[in-house]
Parts: structure tokens; sequence; C-alpha cells
């Protein structure tokens, strides 16, 4: 017997269901996207994570209606290489970013080196830039030549530059000079030279920043940015980098009874965000991924201006001297809190376990735009879109974690993540609260400890064990393969070089390359027209 025809008919209506069927899969327009990096925060200084914590409300509530990602970690300990590998999806040793870039650079993140934002502006989105940088400033690696249509913010770290009104840090640094060289007054670790510039685009604005309304003012310009955006009926992509915590800005709240001066600053950001996710929601609530997370963790010199590692001690590093906080490859410098939140599409109070990385926002967002990769070169992140949704809890079956400072050549593969196995090639503490720091040891056979049992990294499996036996192998397997991975890739390499005319100045012909009536106050139209100029 043949086989029945289909009329014509039939089979648009087949075909009609089919879509039907499908159509509740597919993304009907291309979703907002709104990442916040929060500059050395602490694991525990959410209350959501750490109960001891008391001043994140708002985080808090973004927990409570969204996903909370308790093994996220970021892809290096310190500022640029951190966020270098958010904006590229790639570790430093690829990117070329393996430590931090100085006010005078003339580099920055290799211009080889295709970012986030311009993979979505070409996507159609409209990109904006808020906030901290510190990925070169000078020529083509400035924010508005590297994919954001739009930037607002300083150039790199908020205490990298003096101000009329010095914020919170330990040892505390002068003001600005106002009268010559001969009220200059050097100081250790403080930058009195030139004030730090805040900039709209290509233009600085006020030089130096007034640090106690920055916080009020990245809230207007990311809301006015999300507006224009909304208006022009395209999607957006607003990356808004805090200057919290960092070292503390001038709270205008009063101290936090139990945290004094870090606690207040962190109430501060905390209202920031809850701001941000507001204005979010007036625009397309239901439309909008707001992903946020730690580009490191604390800064554990600052002493009580640092913040909470929640349990994440690094006790064996602490017991041999140095911190295991920021600049190390202990949980404490690296696994950050991490909150996403997008109405009807990720799960709302669900707490991920699965092992993330900010390497993962770049090639999950590129995924979600329906956009595709850079060709020609290898990524470090996972599309963890089918996590997000709550279809999945695994992330990454090994996770690579570079020396950024406290001990080694930088950038350097020093520890290795292989599920709950973390296995140490190096160690070393960065500078503690108490001046200590950690000498570097080379471990071969690694370390190893087993983060189930022992999260607060004290005790390291005996080599003579059968657990360590039995994962040795396949820990030894997963870093020769990375190697072997990294060396056959298209790696960039970063410009270094420093010149005293890539600093951004105002005016060079006025002490600290001060703006004329930049006095604290929000510049005038003269101000803000002014064509920025270097310091020579």
């Amino acid at each position: 017997m043949g086989t029945p025809s289909l009329s014509p008919w039939a089979v648009l209506g087949l075909v009609l269901v089919l879509v039907g069927l499908w159509a509740p899969c597919v993304v009907s327009e291309q979703p907002n996207f709104i990442v916040i990096l929060a500059d050395d925060v602490g694991w525990g200084d959410l209350g959501a994570n750490w109960a001891e914590t008391k001043e994140t409300p708002h985080l808090d509530r973004l927990a409570a209606e969204g996903t909370r990602l308790v093994d996220f970690h970021s892809a290096a300990s310190t500022c640029s290489p951190s966020r270098a590998s958010l904006l590229t999806g790639r570790l430093g040793v690829r990117n070329g970013v393996t430590h931090n870039f100085a006010i005078a650079s003339l580099g920055g993140l290799p211009l080889n080196e295709t970012t986030l934002a311009e993979v979505l502006r070409q996507a159609g989105y409209s990109t904006g830039a808020v906030g901290k940088w510190h990925l070169g400033h000078h020529g083509h690696h400035h924010p508005t030549s590297r994919g954001f249509d739009y930037y607002f913010g300083i150039p790199y770290s908020h205490d990298m530059g003096c101000t009329d009104t010095p914020g919170y840090n330990l040892p505390p640094c002068p003001p600005c000079p106002r009268h010559g060289t001969a009220a200059r007054e050097a100081r250790k670790d403080c930058y009195t030279e030139v004030a730090l510039p805040l900039f709209e685009n290509v233009t600085i604005v006020q030089q130096p920043v007034e640090l106690g309304s920055l916080a009020r003012r990245y809230a207007e310009e990311a809301a006015r940015f999300i507006q224009r955006a909304s208006d022009s009926g395209r999607p957006y992509f607003l990356y808004l980098a805090l200057a919290h915590m960092h070292v503390p800005l001038s709270p205008p709240l009063p101290p936090a009874p139990g945290r004094g001066i870090y606690g207040a600053s962190l109430s501060e950001m905390d209202a920031l965000v809850g701001r941000i996710k507001e204005v979010a929601d007036s625009h397309g609530k239901g439309n909008t991924l707001l992903w946020f997370a730690g580009d490191n963790g604390p800064w554990a010199q600052k002493c009580e201006l640092a913040g909470r590692l929640g349990p994440f001690v690094g006790a064996w590093q602490r017991q041999r001297g140095g911190s295991s906080a920021k600049q190390t490859t202990w949980e404490g410098g690296h696994r950050v809190p991490a909150l996403v939140y997008w109405p009807g599409r990720v799960p709302a109070g669900r707490t991920s376990h699965a092992l993330l990385s900010v390497l993962d926002i770049f090639p999950t967002l590129v995924a979600l735009a329906g956009a595709a990769l850079p060709p020609n070169r290898r990524f470090d992140g996972l599309d963890v879109s089918p996590v997000l949704f709550g279809r999945a809890d695994v992330g990454h079956k090994v996770l690579l974690h570079p020396n950024s400072g406290a001990a080694g050549k930088v950038g350097e593969i020093e520890a290795l993540r292989l599920a709950q196995y973390k296995a140490f090639y190096t160690t070393g503490g960065a500078m503690a609260c108490d001046g200590s720091t950690g000498p570097a040891q080379r471990h071969q056979p690694p370390l190893i400890f087993n983060l189930d049992r022992d999260l607060q990294e004290q005790e390291p499996l005996d080599v003579a064990s059968r657990e360590y036996q039995a994962v040795l192998p396949a820990i030894s397997r997963a870093y020769t393969r990375a190697l072997q991975d990294i060396a056959a890739d298209n790696v960039s390499v970063a410009d270094y070089s420093q010149d005293p005319a890539a600093i951004p100045c105002c005016n060079p012909q006025l002490v600290g390359c001060r703006c004329r009536g930049a006095q604290g106050a929000t510049p005038g139209p003269l101000v803000e027209k002014r064509t920025p100029r270097l310091c020579l």
C-alpha cells in the first residue's frame, strides 16, 4: 500500500504546529544586559552569602529574586587582568593582560583582542561603560575605541590620583597640592603629583574628582544611558564597573555600627545596585539580564577597610605568613560573590553550585544576543545559560588560576581546580594587614585540597593517601593539556611601557593638572567642552 499524500493545506498546518511548538524556546527579541562589577569585594560582603553581613538589603533582595552563584570565580585576583578576561572571555596568558596598568601606561588591552562590547555593538546593541576602566586610557585603548558608544568614569582605580577631599585609605593620603611644588608632599603608596580625572567619553570633565558624589553620578549616568537606549528601541549592554569597594570613598552615611567606615561604604554600594535594578525594571522588566560579580577578593593589607572573606580564609597560607586574599590564588583571592537576575527566565531564590567564572560572561551574553564568538582564538569561558536558566548545574570541568602578584611570574598558571579538588603548583601570600608577606613556594608534586571538606584550605591531602594518588593523574593531565592549549593559541602581548605624556591631564599649566573652576562641584559647560590634554 502506498504512502498517502498530504494536501498543501495539510502541510501548511503541520508547519504551523511545529513552529508553535518551537516558538517558546526562541528569544523573540534580543535581551538587554547589565553587568555590574564590584571592586575588591569579599565573598562574605553579601548578606545572602554570609549571615554576619547586614549592609546589603538590595543585593540580598536581588539574590532572592534571582540566582546566587556560590562557586563563582574571577579570572585573576587583581584589577586589570580580571577586567580584561571579563571583556574577552580569555585568561591573561591569552589576551596579554597579566598585571595592572599604570597612570602613565601607553598600552592597554591589546587592540587585536575583541571585546564583548565590540561583538554586541556589531549585533545591534547600544553599548555603554560607566565607572572604572583600568584597561588602558591612552590613544585607542580608551573605552570609546573598544566598542563602547558611551563612557563615563575614571580610567583606573580611584586611589590612583589625588583629590581635594581624599577618600579613606591606609595609610591616609594627603589632598592635591594647590600652590606649586613646594606644597607637594610625597608619601608612599599615595599619588600626589596628578589629580584623579573623571571622563565623559574622551573629555576630562572634572580633575580632581569629587569622590563624595561619585556613586550618585555613576547611578545618574547609568540611568541616563538606560533611558537613551530604551528610547532608541535598541537593546543595550551596560557595563557598570563600580569604584566600590577597593578603598572606601567618602560616604555620605555615618559609619555603620560594628563595621564602621567599610560598612557605610558597603551600604552605599548596595543602594547604588538597588537603584540600577529599579531603573532597569522600569524600562522592560523581563527583558533585562542583570549580572553582579566581584573582580577579585578583598585587599587585606587595608585592614579594617577591607572586606569579608567568608569561610575562604586560606588557612594553610596564613599559618606561613601573608594574606590569602587579593593577588593570591587562594579561594579568598578569586572566589567572588555573583548574582544573576532576569525575571521570568532566571529562577528566583535558587542557589547554583556550578563551577563558574567571570570568563563565562562573554560567551554567555554573546550566545543570548544571537551573535557569534570572534574567530581564530580560543576561549576559556563557557556559555553557561543552561545553568542560569536552571536547566543544569554543571559548569567548568577544569578552571585555571593565574598568579596575580603574590608569588611567581605574573600571569603564570599556579593553581588548578578539578571538580572539588584544587591543586597548587606555587603558593604565596600577598601583603597582610600586619605587613607580612608569604614567600613563593614551588610544589612538585602539587598541594591538593578537597574543597568539599576543606573550604578554609587548611589541610592538604597527604601525598601518600589513596585519595591523593587517585586524583593526581587526572590533575596532572588537565594541567598539561591546559598549558598545551594555551601554547597553541593565538596569544596577544600587552604593551606595559610608560611615558609621563600618557597621564590624563586637564590643564598641564596648573598644579596637579587641575581644571579651572573644578573645585569639587559638577563642572560647567566650559569645562565639559574642554579638549583633554596630556601631562608633559
